[in-house]
């Protein structure tokens, strides 16, 4: 494989009328959880991706794989827990800004997964991991598998990406989620908080301040996406800002994130200049902002490249 990752993938109705979550009637309903976006957008850029998780024994961890299968994820490492059940969340519909969700995930079949559950073998034949923090605050036992992995891909001499994601209503305590997020991000290749995060967990507001703070802490390059302003690169060689792509309608933020990692990432391995691979991650976020689902509006390689060849505002 390309690429391989894990967390918690969840069933996700969205709203099909605007307005507060307690008042609608109808729902549509998809996929979320930032690790299994990226792993379906790595495979319809054409990378072998793989996913590993939990899902439970019921009819939303089978409309999960079934929905991976057709996406063509690897899913060799996606385990049916018997005992514990699928998660699933609810998401409004908005005309502007983020919408309201809430989780139905506490005590989910994902969150049990455990160093026993670790397949050597199977993360042996990726290439690359991508990572992000909420996997770190859903349980014990699964931040134990978190740090167990990346040790081992490290030692393997892979590369790791690490989005911080931050979710601090699934943490005890701020203080505990910078400290943990900032470990797990001091051990890995490529960091890309977004500028809010990168303030929180650094105390820096400006984004060279905060790629510097992880830059003398070993990570080799740190992008700070800053949403519609673009993002903004450092590693020990270079640096510099990439312009987004406009947008005419936003429709959903949810899932841009991921959608940018996807693209840079997908560069990286690629091995194209760090600008082209920053340049890619805009262009998949701005397509991500475009659809109601978190990974519906990710491309294929060649919508990607239409949509990069055709846009207005880049560079």
């Amino acid at each position: 494989m390309d690429v391989v990752t894990f967390g918690e993938a969840m069933v996700m109705f969205i709203a099909n009328e605007v307005g507060p979550l307690h008042s609608v009637r109808c729902f549509s309903r998809s996929l979320a959880g930032a690790e299994v976006n990226t792993a379906i957008g790595f495979a319809r850029l054409g990378l072998k991706s793989g996913w590993v998780s939990k899902v439970g024994d019921d009819i939303f961890g089978k409309y999960i794989i079934q929905h991976l299968q057709q996406e063509n994820v690897n899913i060799d490492q996606v385990m049916i827990d018997k005992k514990f059940p699928t998660g699933f969340q609810l998401k409004s519909k908005v005309m502007n800004g983020d919408p309201e969700v809430q989780y139905f995930r506490k005590g989910s079949a994902a969150s049990h997964l455990s160093i026993d559950d670790f397949d050597e073998a199977y993360f042996r034949s990726a290439r690359h991991l991508h990572m992000t923090g909420i996997p770190l605050a859903l349980s014990n036992s699964m931040r134990e598998f978190a740090k167990h992995v990346q040790s081992f891909m490290k030692m393997e001499g892979k590369t790791v990406s690490f989005d911080p994601n931050l979710r601090p209503s699934l943490w005890k305590s701020h203080k505990e989620m910078r400290k943990v997020i900032n470990k797990i991000a001091f051990e890995s290749d490529f960091v890309l908080p977004g500028i809010q995060e990168g303030e929180f967990l650094t105390g820096f507001t400006q984004p060279s301040d905060i790629a510097s703070f992880y830059l003398e802490r070993g990570v080799k390059l740190v992008v700070v996406k800053l949403g519609s302003e673009g993002a903004f690169y450092k590693s020990h060689n270079e640096e510099g800002y990439v312009n987004s792509y406009k947008v005419s309608k936003v429709i959903d933020t949810v899932g841009a994130g991921d959608g940018f990692a996807v693209g840079l990432v997908s560069g990286l391995l690629e091995g194209i200049p760090v600008r082209e691979a920053v340049l890619r991650g805009n262009a998949i976020g701005a397509l991500a902002v475009q659809s109601a689902g978190d990974s519906d509006g990710y491309p294929t390689r060649t919508e990607l490249e239409q949509f990069i060849k055709h846009s207005v505002g880049r560079e």
